[in-house]
């Protein structure tokens, strides 16, 4: 599969449930692997949380509602990158958006603190969501999962991104990320979905280290 190859994709449900084989190894791997990244990253989880507190105080952690698979909804752990009082002022942001569709992104946030700067840049702020992969509510590799009142606008053909467990990264992360439209995020998410395996999961685990070391359009 090229990793940057993007099309038009219909799904058939039944012959995604039908790899179970892969499925199930799959849930295996994101389990041992999780479990894994949170004793080997755990120093570096701490000296996060301790710059994060430092900085301004507030919780180290943000939960926020996010919709996985066949629409079941979840509460997402993240390392807070901004301000406590960021969704407030998500309103008055909107018109400001940089990307089109229901996905909101904005290259200038001036909700996100200094040291959530970086750690959004590195990707570091999703280190939380090994928990979410240890619960079953995400997989290591995955769409991305999505807001509910991004849902609430998908069109049919959207919603075939919740066909699968949404992922810690996946193909749109480890490639284009912010550098295309929400359009095109659906359809790299249900290109991979159409071709999932094994070689192409570690493709995107082994792209995703270097965006830690190497940032991508991330922000």
């Amino acid at each position: 599969m090229d990793l940057l190859k993007s099309k038009a994709v219909l799904l058939n449900k039944d012959k995604i449930k039908s790899h179970f084989v892969y499925h199930g190894i799959k849930c295996l791997f994101d389990i041992v692997a999780a479990t894994c990244g949170i004793v080997v990253l755990s120093p570096l989880m701490i000296v996060i949380a301790i710059l994060i507190k430092t900085e301004d105080h507030g919780p180290v952690f943000y939960k926020q509602v996010r919709v996985g698979k066949n629409g079941k909804t979840f509460k997402m752990y993240k390392f807070r990158s901004m301000f406590v009082n960021a969704d407030k002022m998500l309103d008055k942001l909107k018109e400001q958006n940089d990307v089109e569709g229901p996905m909101f992104k904005m290259k200038n946030d001036p909700r996100i603190t200094k040291v959530g700067h970086f750690i959004r840049k590195h990707s570091l702020d999703e280190l939380p969501q090994f928990i979410n992969v240890i619960k079953g509510d995400m997989s290591l590799v995955g769409p991305r999962p999505a807001l509910p009142s991004e849902v609430a606008k998908y069109r049919e053909y959207d919603k075939q991104r919740l066909y699968v467990i949404p992922g810690c990264t996946g193909l749109w992360q480890a490639t284009k990320r912010n550098e295309v439209g929400f359009k095109e995020m659906v359809k790299l998410d249900l290109e991979y979905i159409n071709t999932a395996s094994f070689s192409t999961d570690l493709k995107i685990i082994l792209l995703t280290i270097k965006i830690i070391f190497n940032p991508n359009g991330s922000y």
